[in-house]
């Protein structure tokens, strides 16, 4: 008896190939197509170029040193941090009279008292040494920081996170790596605060999924934006006026993935960056949810690259008129 013919495929595997690279370069197209048309202009122009008593970055500077400290509802962590911060200002400012600081707290929409704490250290240290900028909507992390850096007064402009998980002396480390950097292109040069050698400790205390979660993070990272940094999302971090000028000036991304867009811009204008190791400690109350926010950075590292290479977005030097 005779077996019945076997039924034809309806494709052959060079047609079907054929079809599922086509299908990929169809959604690659859709996908970069949604990235341009969805892409938003730089956000508050107005801030960037306003001219009067405020301080502005586009102004010379003022100051030695500014340091910038974004703090959504951080009224428990806010005073650790700047006790520690302004203990160890006051005391450089002691030994070094021509040493000149500020320090600027970004209230980010908070919805506690976070306001409140940081304006007391404005009456402990006067407003000439502590601002406090309030947002009235939250903006993210990166807008809290970008509206700190163009509000200030110094030669060099430190990042700083209000949890204060990074040791503030430790400030002296991504100063000597800033050093090392000379000359500076155009006065131009970054130097990032890095726990990359705390990584394996830490893997030793997650969870597989987070541990997966970060890799996944910092693959993506490598692969879309930047290459020669490790770890991008240490919030400790200090440039130089001009350097923050044309980063923050160029930035749009508000949220969580806004370090890896402003070292991306840094590359493409190959400003020179360090990475140096300091010294952190993972503090209780971090605003990051582990699985939403990561999806969250992933599709913006995506949405980064591909609105860079489609022109949506453009790198200028701004400059107000």
């Amino acid at each position: 008896m005779a077996l019945p013919p076997l039924p034809s495929l309806p494709l052959s595997l060079p047609a079907a190939a054929l079809a599922l690279a086509a299908l990929a370069a169809f959604l690659f197209l859709l996908i970069c197509a949604i990235a341009h048309v969805t892409a938003k202009t730089m956000p508050h122009k107005d801030a960037e170029c306003r001219k009067g008593s405020a301080p502005s970055i586009h102004d010379p500077a003022t100051r030695e040193l500014s340091v910038v400290v974004p703090s959504y509802n951080e009224e428990n962590r806010l005073p650790l941090m700047m006790d520690e911060a302004l203990d160890y200002l006051e005391k450089r400012q002691k030994q070094d009279p021509s040493f000149t600081y500020e320090v600027i707290v970004v209230n980010d929409g908070s919805k506690d008292q976070t306001a409140k704490v940081a304006k007391e250290y404005c009456k402990k240290y006067g407003s000439d040494k502590v601002r406090v900028i309030s947002l009235e909507k939250n903006r993210g992390k990166g807008g809290a920081v970008r509206t700190g850096v163009f509000s200030s007064r110094g030669k060099k402009i430190l990042m700083a996170d209000a949890d204060g998980a990074t040791k503030f002396a430790d400030i002296e480390k991504v100063e000597e790596g800033l050093k090392n950097l000379q000359p500076w292109p155009e006065g131009m040069a970054i130097s990032c605060g890095s726990r990359a050698h705390l990584e394996k400790d830490s893997i030793a205390k997650r969870s597989y999924f987070r541990t997966l979660l970060m890799y996944g993070f910092h693959f993506l990272v490598w692969f879309l934006c930047v290459k020669e940094i490790r770890d991008t999302q240490c919030g400790f971090k200090l440039l130089t006026r001009e350097a923050a000028l044309q980063t923050f000036s160029n930035l749009h991304i508000e949220r969580w993935a806004f370090d890896v867009e402003l070292l991306y811009i840094a590359q493409r204008l190959k400003i020179p960056i360090a990475e140096v190791a300091v010294n952190w400690t993972e503090i209780e109350g971090s605003k990051l949810v582990p699985f939403w926010s990561w999806l969250q950075m992933g599709r913006d590292l995506l949405f980064i690259r591909l609105r860079y290479m489609t022109g949506a977005w453009k790198l200028e030097a701004k400059k107000c008129n």
